[in-house]
């Protein structure tokens, strides 16, 4: 028969089996539930995170909308205090922020010597294109001549520079412009050459958001380097700058960029912009 001392022990090991037994399952049950709340806590974090992604995302899509909407391009114009503008400085006011960059101009340079015409494709050039829109509409460049012409190394006639209305341009450095600038736009950075003849390009001063009135037509190809923008390319009247090409310059700017007065004086009388054509 089994001794009372064995009844007991045998006894006391199964309570002390139960108790453990109790809290095992006790151990597995916090641990649950610490997973449930971990699970949960992550997964409110991911939602909250979500949210506010989606909340972010949809507060850029209203700014992008706001700012460039559908077909347009948001354009800066870099104005220029009033201390640092000089007398060949023309104040016509500011083009708008937001430009069509869908479609097609044609942009009309009517001179002394005939039509000359270019086509701008506004994909590559929205805010060059709004530029002239602007400034032809003020008569900005009205009655002003195409100041510079450069025979060796590069073959280009430079105009749109307001200060060129005198005879003799003796009143003009070749400095003149609006009151402000804009970055560069269309770099033939691919392109070789990157001014080929039939190109109408925009001068700077050679540093970069520096691209004002100033504009050049290529009458044989040019070896520059890619930092001028690419207005669009001429359709009509290259036969006219060809035969101011031919016709030599006065070397006035010999000293400086090269080049000088045309001899066959080529005035603007009037730019016109077409409309926008898709």
């Amino acid at each position: 028969m089994t001794s009372t001392k064995e009844r007991q022990r045998a006894a006391a090991r199964a309570r002390l089996e139960r108790e453990m037994a109790e809290r095992a399952a006790r151990a597995r049950k916090r641990r649950q539930v610490q997973a449930i709340v971990g699970a949960g806590a992550a997964l409110l974090l991911v939602v909250a995170g979500t949210v506010w992604l989606v909340a972010s995302l949809g507060d850029d899509d209203k700014a992008t909308d706001t700012t460039a909407a559908s077909g347009t391009s948001l354009c800066v114009w870099n104005e220029a205090p009033a201390e640092q503008r000089t007398p060949q400085t023309k104040d016509v006011g500011l083009p708008g922020t937001q430009q069509p960059n869908v479609g097609t101009q044609t942009m009309t340079i009517d001179t002394n010597l005939g039509p000359i015409t270019a086509r701008l494709n506004l994909a590559d050039v929205p805010c060059t294109a709004a530029s002239f829109t602007h400034l032809a509409s003020k008569n900005f460049f009205d009655n002003t001549k195409c100041h510079r012409l450069v025979t060796e190394g590069l073959k280009v006639l430079q105009c749109g520079d307001p200060s060129a209305t005198g005879k003799g341009y003796r009143d003009t450095d070749g400095t003149g412009g609006p009151q402000y600038r804009f970055a560069e736009e269309n770099l033939p950075t691919d392109e070789r050459p990157p001014y080929p003849e039939g190109v109408i390009a925009m001068a700077n001063s050679g540093q970069p958001g520096s691209t004002g009135s100033q504009f050049f037509i290529v009458y044989g190809d040019s070896q520059l380097d890619p930092a001028y923008t690419v207005l669009g390319k001429i359709t009509e009247g290259m036969d006219i700058v060809k035969k101011v090409g031919a016709a030599g310059h006065d070397n006035a700017f010999a000293q400086q960029a090269g080049g000088g007065h045309p001899k066959t004086e080529t005035i603007i009388k009037k730019i016109t912009m077409s409309e926008i054509q898709k």
